[in-house]
């Protein structure tokens, strides 16, 4: 009966509406109450047959600037844009579990309606004040041996991963969201291609990992308000349950889409492109949505792990620089290591997180970075090692790089299906260390 009530009053008791005098692109002008059309603002364009959702995004003398959730068929000059709401919000439950949703929070995988919460929960909400959040946690396992034991993250810390198109970010990914040690998956499907969804679902995500997991998906033909939208409504379920005291993984592909929609939505409101034509807002709202990840106030976190999809392969591109220089560490996935048939094809050497070494084990720290510093040698060597320019005997250093490159390959080298505790991660490198020792 409360949600009951709390549902009716948030009912307007007068309906408030203007009417649309232009479409230019994907912008929609309307004229009318300026005063209840706030930005961000819900805002219903009413066709013959149904109802275009939009929200204000800005305005322009006496016109209020709508963008459309969908696309713009039978909008003319003199519809009624009706006045929906001033913030938009959703109601995610427990009941929300093992379910695929799009950008609004509207089921589309056939499977009934779903269950609304107690509470609404904001699209764009504010990150957790800096002096009320707690710390980041303990360790947290992955399942995934080359971020267990080189770059082990904590407990509601916040992680990049960098790659190019093409190189294993999805797969890596999946396994991610199998093998992680949280009560609850929040993944965000982010201008993704449409034929790839169910791939994911069912080949690389799979039942069980659906079962704990919420999956919101807004795929590239979709407009750009849509797939910012589905940024935002990651991080808002993902709050829900952070606030209900769980530890919860977000995993969002990809954080560069969610700049490109924003791009498209700031230049189409007359915004000035900067840095290779992205606009001033999409570098404002990326804090703004990272920064909603993290621990909570509460006993409850928030794990992210944001992919970055680098222009070129080029790590310096403006939303890599920008996202690198916001979270907590970064995973840089190369084309070359794929190429030699190495998945996942993370360089461990160039990844970073800025939780080490404290987050870890102290018992193994050695162990992990004697091993960073035998593959640091051979990198260094490795054109010489490959022309035969190397002379064995040289450097005792360099022969035993040479020796150990075969083992920490296959070290780091891991099929989608396995999956390493850290425990585990830490004893398999100990153990190829020592055997080499015992040889010499």
């Amino acid at each position: 009966m409360r949600q009951l009530a709390d549902q009716i009053a948030e009912i307007d008791e007068v309906e408030v509406y203007g009417r649309v005098v232009g479409v230019r692109g994907l912008m929609v002008e309307v004229a009318g109450p300026l005063h209840a059309m706030s930005v961000g603002a819900r805002v219903g364009v009413e066709t013959a047959g149904r109802a275009i959702p939009c929200e204000v995004v800005g305005f322009s003398g006496d016109h209020a600037l709508l963008m459309p959730f969908a696309a713009l068929e039978g909008v003319r000059r003199g519809c009624r844009a009706l006045v929906m709401s001033s913030h938009a919000t959703v109601r995610p439950s427990v009941g929300w579990l093992g379910r695929v949703v799009n950008a609004l929070g509207e089921p589309v995988d056939g499977l009934g309606p779903l269950p609304p919460g107690p509470t609404p929960c904001r699209f764009r909400n504010s990150p957790p004040s800096a002096h009320a959040r707690q710390r980041v946690g303990g360790p947290i396992d992955l399942g995934v041996r080359a971020l267990n034991t080189f770059i082990t993250c904590c407990r509601g810390q916040r992680m990049g991963i960098f790659a190019g198109s093409g190189v294993g970010k999805s797969v890596l990914l999946s396994m991610l969201a199998r093998n992680v040690d949280a009560d609850v998956s929040v993944i965000g499907l982010v201008g993704e291609r449409g034929r790839e969804v169910q791939e994911f679902l069912q080949d690389d995500l799979g039942p069980e990992g659906l079962a704990r997991s919420v999956v919101v998906v807004a795929t590239s033909d979709e407009p750009a308000l849509m797939r910012r939208q589905a940024a935002y409504l990651t991080l808002a379920i993902a709050e829900y349950f952070r606030d209900e005291g769980k530890s919860v993984l977000v995993l969002m592909d990809s954080v560069t889409r969610f700049a490109m929609a924003q791009r498209e939505i700031g230049l189409s409101a007359g915004e000035p492109p900067t840095s290779k034509g992205y606009t001033p807002t999409v570098f404002t709202e990326l804090p703004r949505l990272l920064e909603r990840a993290g621990p909570g106030a509460g006993a409850g976190a928030i794990t992210g792990i944001f992919t970055v999809l680098v222009d070129g392969d080029d790590h310096n591109e403006p939303v890599a620089d920008a996202v690198r220089g916001i979270l907590d560490g970064h995973i840089v996935m190369e084309r070359a290591i794929a190429e030699r048939g190495r998945y996942p094809a993370i360089n461990v050497l160039k990844s970073v997180s800025r939780t080490m070494p404290r987050s870890c084990d102290p018992e193994y720290l050695p162990v992990v970075m004697r091993a960073r510093r035998v593959m640091a040698t051979y990198a260094d060597m490795e054109e010489l090692i490959r022309l035969g320019a190397y002379r064995p005997g040289s450097s005792a250093e360099v022969d035993e790089a040479i020796r150990l490159n075969d083992p920490l390959q296959a070290f780091l080298s891991q099929a989608k299906t396995d999956a390493t505790s850290l425990a585990e991660g830490y004893r398999r490198l100990e153990q190829i260390l020592s055997d080499t020792e015992t040889e010499n």
